[in-house]
């Protein structure tokens, strides 16, 4: 039972507090001249809200007034979103209303035999059936010239290899007669396959790019940018977010926002942020984050946060929700990642890319890597934003409309994504099955499996992401792509997907299954001059040969076989670094300075190679032996590598280079300088980690000119706006915690309006909560789970009913009280509010005489 006349000690130090939060002079003196503390704390509350409280849950009523205070003018936000809720709380909806679409994912075949009862099913219901643009009429044009050139570079890549698998033969010393050789022939044919494709792709992409047109792509300098907007044509802009820095997120929201209000076409966006967060205080920081963002902008109409309480298929399930709740309202959904950045003209344009090419599926931009000061993630951002346009554009020469979706800073049409994309668990058992983690290869395949086109706007400018800070961050965020593109390649033969998606699936595990095919071909080496050191030559293989077969080793050859595989890997970064010079490389600092960070930036690229393919390997085979992984957001600030973390990252790599150039040398001193390369990365990857994970060293090369962007030369305004709005948040006052969001009077009445478990009358209902706040009062709040934590913060009576009981019953946990009280000056929302209501300029002050402002609101 709550111990509704509490002491009035405790009455009076609560109005002491609430006095302290209220932003108004006159309301504190109001406050503290009054007498609603006279009779305790039950009749406080019912003297804030005007009307009786309800037995259990006394502090409900004083919601909405303890807000009027410390929000007066203008009001926290205006009618609707603000309003009360059947059981008379006052609430703040952060979505819009529901308008629900019956979704359900096609389970993934297991068999032939499956397959074909499915699609007889489908035969005779007329279910099902795929309805994309490419299933009617005439195949268009450039599917016929990208078949073709596929074709062609098909061609070029085997006969590549074939070439360079005859002078790998002339090296061996046996010609790759033997077992040994024949393994080390095949694993170089692999290895030397991959190579090619890539050398081709660049080369193409660096003709694309310098005859600047090619009728058959897609091209976003072609669009009308003055073109009005047709009023169906709405697209909502999607924010998925878990656990992600706050200030970040939202000051590049924020910038995103500014931007696309400056080309007037604001009123066809509205902006969502779903929330897969799990640690009650990020939540919260979210929460006011939002709040601040819609206050200040005047936004509430459309810019929206939700927070799921079930996480239920990570990214893709997030996106799930959101399209089985609203995505009917929206013919467009524009997916940006938590530290993404896109101007108002890029989304303008991806809109327009979308009414002028009626069967595209998907449009993916290729955002510019930028934003870092860490030396590592500098040079990774020279690297893209150098080497990257030839790749990108490359690969859209081979692709075209068949091409790939990197998950975000990219726009698909809703209606096929809702039917045909949504992802079904992968059957089976073990860690290569169940939720799809990288799903965004997959649903490009199913998109396009439905006939819908999928493309690249590589010439689209004003899209923008980050890269990780420094090399372990990159490997924590390589090691789930990894087992993703593992999961995916189990779809290599699934029904329907297009060839190309095949070879899409295909290259992302080769991405990271060439590291232990090279790591294995190197031991492979090491295991043949071994052999050829220490046992004895056989002469004679067979019996009856009348002539012996002498080993021949080919320095001269070997030599030429290097020399050709390092053109391959190094010609387009030289071919990139010529078309800079040949556009204009002032904005990279110069064509001296462009050349000189390539040279130091491959160098540093050779370096990372070996380490990256130890890693790699170590993720590989953890995902082949079942071994699962943390899906944690990756670090969003310039943060160094410490030596303790270099050294258990990197120590037993340091330990194999050493023993491995040991056991070389031993065997035979000459074949060393061919591993140096090799086993030196090894050895001198701890300090290159740490090192190369600096921010003075950045800021260094970055004032010598060196890996210099030209984002970084002349910062676009979007971006400048970002570092601002960052800058602004970051002197904030800190979000209040858990803890404080329960006991201070103003964030609770905030966290109560904010709740969103929002549950009908029922006895059994009333007895559990009234179980978990007794539990809950009387523990150490730090010894809650975020999961408890979660679960009070979600439902507003929880979240009162022990905001009431901290406060008055004198066995309560007395840590709530010295964790909830701190000595902040406020704990409000921070920043200033524009006029939600009332008469511009007019400042309307908080009466504790009239009705009660929940009530006032919802009216």
């Amino acid at each position: 039972m709550v111990e509704r006349n509490a002491s009035p000690d405790r009455a009076a130090e609560y109005l002491e507090r609430l006095a302290f939060e209220a932003e108004s002079h006159q309301a504190r003196r109001e406050l503290m001249a009054g007498e609603l503390d006279a009779e305790g704390l039950a009749a406080l509350h019912e003297g804030l809200g005007q009307q009786p409280a309800p037995q259990e849950d006394p502090a409900a009523v004083s919601v909405g007034p303890r807000l009027a205070l410390g929000y007066p003018s203008p009001p926290l936000a205006p009618s609707p979103p603000l309003s009360t809720d059947p059981r008379g709380i006052t609430r703040l909806c952060t979505m819009p209303p529901l308008a629900r679409t019956p979704l359900a994912p096609e389970p993934w075949a297991k068999g032939p035999l499956v397959r074909w009862s499915r699609r007889l099913w489908r035969g005779m219901t007329g279910t099902g059936t795929d309805t994309g643009p490419a299933r009617h009429g005439r195949t268009p044009r450039w599917r016929r010239v990208g078949q073709l050139r596929r074709l062609v570079l098909l061609v070029l890549t085997v006969g590549q290899s074939l070439v360079a698998a005859q002078y790998m033969s002339t090296v061996l010393p046996y010609q790759g007669t033997r077992p040994l050789e024949i393994a080390i022939l095949a694993l170089f044919v692999l290895l030397f396959s991959w190579v090619s494709a890539g050398f081709w792709t660049a080369l193409m992409g660096f003709f694309q790019l310098l005859r600047g047109r090619d009728q058959h792509v897609i091209n976003a300098r072609e669009v009308d940018d003055e073109a009005p907007f047709e009023p169906g044509a709405r697209t909502a802009l999607v924010v998925p977010i878990c656990n992600e820095d706050v200030p970040r997120v939202f000051a590049g929201v924020r910038a995103t926002l500014e931007s696309l209000r400056d080309t007037g076409q604001e009123a066809a966006f509205d902006l969502y942020i779903l929330s897969d967060t799990n640690d009650p205080d990020v939540a919260i920081a979210e929460t006011h984050a939002w709040l601040a963002l819609c206050r200040e902008l005047g936004a509430f109409d459309r810019v929206f946060y939700r927070r799921r309480q079930r996480r239920v298929k990570r990214k893709s399930g997030n996106l799930d929700d959101f399209c089985r709740r609203w995505g009917r309202n929206y013919r467009y959904m524009l997916v940006l990642d938590a530290d993404s950045v896109m101007s108002g003209s890029c989304l303008t344009r991806l809109v327009r890319l979308m009414e002028a090419n009626p069967k595209a599926g998907i449009i993916q931009t290729a955002p510019k890597a930028s934003g870092r000061h860490n030396l590592y993630a500098r040079m990774q951002q020279f690297a893209t934003r150098v080497y990257g346009p030839l790749f990108t554009a490359g690969l859209h020469f081979w692709q075209l409309g068949e091409s790939h979706y990197w998950g975000h800073n990219a726009i698909i049409r809703m209606a096929p994504f809702m039917r045909h994309c949504l992802l079904a668990p992968l059957p089976g058992k073990g860690s290569l099955s169940g939720e799809i983690l990288s799903h965004d290869f997959v649903e490009a395949a199913l998109m396009r499996r439905a006939g819908w086109g999928v493309w690249i706007a590589y010439n689209l400018a004003g899209s923008y992401e980050e890269m990780p800070p420094n090399l372990l961050d990159e490997l924590n965020r390589d090691r789930r792509w990894c087992h993703g593109n593992l999961m995916n390649f189990r779809l290599f033969l699934a029904r329907g997907i297009h060839p190309v998606h095949r070879a899409v699936f295909l290259t992302g595990v080769m991405s990271y299954l060439s590291a232990p095919l090279w790591c294995l071909f190197l031991i492979l080496s090491t295991a043949l001059l071994a052999v050829h050191t220490l046992g004895t030559p056989q002469y004679f293989p067979e019996p009856g040969m009348m002539f012996p077969v002498w080993p021949q080793w080919n320095p001269g050859l070997a030599v030429g076989l290097f020399t050709a595989t390092a053109t391959l890997l190094f010609l387009p970064k030289v071919l990139s670094v010529i078309l800079i010079s040949w556009q204009g490389a002032r904005e990279f600092g110069g064509a001296g300075k462009v050349w000189l960070s390539m040279v130091v930036e491959s160098l540093f690229s050779m370096l990372m190679a070996p380490v990256r393919m130890l890693f790699h390997t170590r993720f590989v085979l953890a995902a082949l032996l079942g071994r699962g992984i943390q899906w944690r957001s990756p670090s969003r600030d310039n943060s160094d590598t410490t030596w303790g973390d270099a050294v258990r990252n990197h120590g037993v790599q340091t330990v194999i280079g050493a023993v491995w150039a040991a056991g070389v040398y031993a065997l035979e001193p000459t074949f060393l300088w061919w591993l140096a390369p090799i086993v030196g990365a090894l050895m001198v990857s701890i300090p290159v980690s740490v090192f190369s994970s600096r921010v003075s060293l950045g800021l260094r090369s970055q004032r010598a000119r060196l890996f210099r962007i030209p984002e970084e030369t002349r910062p676009p305004r979007v971006l400048r706006r970002m570092v601002r709005h960052l800058k602004r948040m970051t002197r904030w006052p800190a979000s209040p915690t858990f803890t404080q969001t329960v006991v201070d009077p103003v964030a609770n009445a905030l966290g109560c309006a904010l709740a969103t478990s929002r549950h009908g009358r029922s006895a059994l209902l009333r007895q559990r909560r009234e179980e978990r706040v007794a539990e809950a009062v009387s523990s150490d709040p730090r010894r809650l789970s975020p999961g408890e934590r979660l679960r009070l913060l979600d439902d507003p009576v929880l979240l009162s009913m022990l905001h009431f009981r901290v406060w008055a019953e004198p066995d309560a946990h007395p840590a709530w009280r010295e964790l909830g009280l701190p000595r902040a000056p406020s704990l409000k929302v921070p920043g200033k509010a524009r006029e939600a209501s009332g008469e511009p300029g007019r400042t309307r002050m908080p009466s504790l005489e009239g009705p009660a402002w929940g009530q006032e609101a919802s009216g």
